[in-house]
Order: C-alpha cells, then structure tokens, then sequence
C-alpha cells in the first residue's frame, strides 16, 4: 500500500468529502465506511456500467496528531483486462468493431489512471487546506537528549545546557510527509533520497 502524510489543518472528512465530490458520478460509485478520525472510502465502477470493465480501489485516512496519513490499496483490475481483451478479440475478427467499442476503451484507460487520479484530488485538497509534507509548527519541538529541557524552533544549542540540538530535529520526507531521522538518507515509507 502507498501511502503519504500531510501535516496541517486537515481531516480524514476532508479527503472523503473531496473523493465523493469527484468520483460519485458517471460510471464510478463511491462509498464511505467509518467517520471522524478512520475514514475507509472505496471508489468503484457502478454495476451494469454500458462501458468498460469493473474495477475498484479503496482509500484509507487516518487522523494523528496535526494532520493525516493517506493509504491507497491496490486497485482491482480484473474486470478491465477483461474488458480490453473482449475489444481486441472484436478488433482481430473486425478491425471496424473498434469504432462500436470507443467508449468502452476510453473508460478502460480512465480506470487504469484512476490511482493517479486519487492521489491528484488527495493533493489538491491538501493543499487547499494548507497541509502540506512539513512538519506543522506544533510538531517541531526539540527537547534535548541531555537535559529534558523543550527549545524553541530553529535553536541550534539547548537553551539550559548549551548541548549541540542538531541531530534531534525532526524533518519530513519532501516526497511523501514521512517523518524521517538525520541519520536516514532514503526515506523508510517511499524509498527516495532525503539530502538536505
């Protein structure tokens, strides 16, 4: 499962709201299992659709502390390979029983982008809500490893012992919000380098 963190002001009912609001129309249906901090939201094709195969993908949201960490499962593709390899039969016994299945490839290549899609209005929202992979405010806190005393954001040494504070600030992953060590190069969720 792929999953991204974003911190902020932001709400598992936000991410469902913007899904619904997307995909519960034409041959997608979506529903919602769960409320409040654990939202479960499944996006799939309506039954007895005129066009293209069956599929569904579901999306999980969990609220934690200062934002919310997004899981999209993997998508069922069963009913679209299926779906593509009826036109190609139809193609190879008549090249021009393509022109009769144009809505049914079309809405194939929908479905097979639909997980990019999610994770384009997942963005979207975010950002409109100014949540973003940085760490919220409230989250940046440095307490020192020597003596337990909490430092204000940006300070270099402790305020109470003078001990050097750099290795304890915490940082985000800049690809998927994961929060990641200064010992870690490649972020644990997403594998991608984290310089800097």
């Amino acid at each position: 499962m792929e999953h991204k963190t974003f911190h902020g002001n932001i709400t598992p009912a936000d991410i469902s709201k913007a899904l619904f609001a997307h995909f519960h129309r034409g041959n997608y249906r979506v529903q919602q299992i769960g409320s409040g901090e654990n939202i479960i939201i499944q996006i799939a094709s309506i039954f007895n659709a005129t066009t293209g195969g069956q599929t569904s993908i579901g999306v999980s949201v969990q609220k934690f502390e200062d934002g919310v960490m997004v899981q999209i499962g993997k998508q069922s593709w069963m009913g679209i390979a299926a779906s593509l390899g009826k036109t190609a039969l139809s193609a190879i016994r008549n090249p021009l029983s393509l022109l009769g299945r144009i809505d049914d490839v079309a809405q194939d290549i929908e479905s097979l982008s639909i997980r990019d899609e999610i994770w384009s209005v997942i963005n979207q929202t975010a950002y409109n809500r100014g949540a973003s992979f940085e760490l919220s405010d409230r989250l940046k806190r440095y307490v020192c490893n020597y003596c337990d005393t909490p430092n204000p954001v940006g300070e270099s040494s402790c305020i109470a012992c003078g001990a050097p504070l750099g290795s304890i600030q915490p940082r985000t992953c800049k690809f998927c919000g994961y929060i990641v060590t200064s010992t870690e190069s490649v972020c644990p969720n997403c594998k991608k380098p984290n310089f800097g």
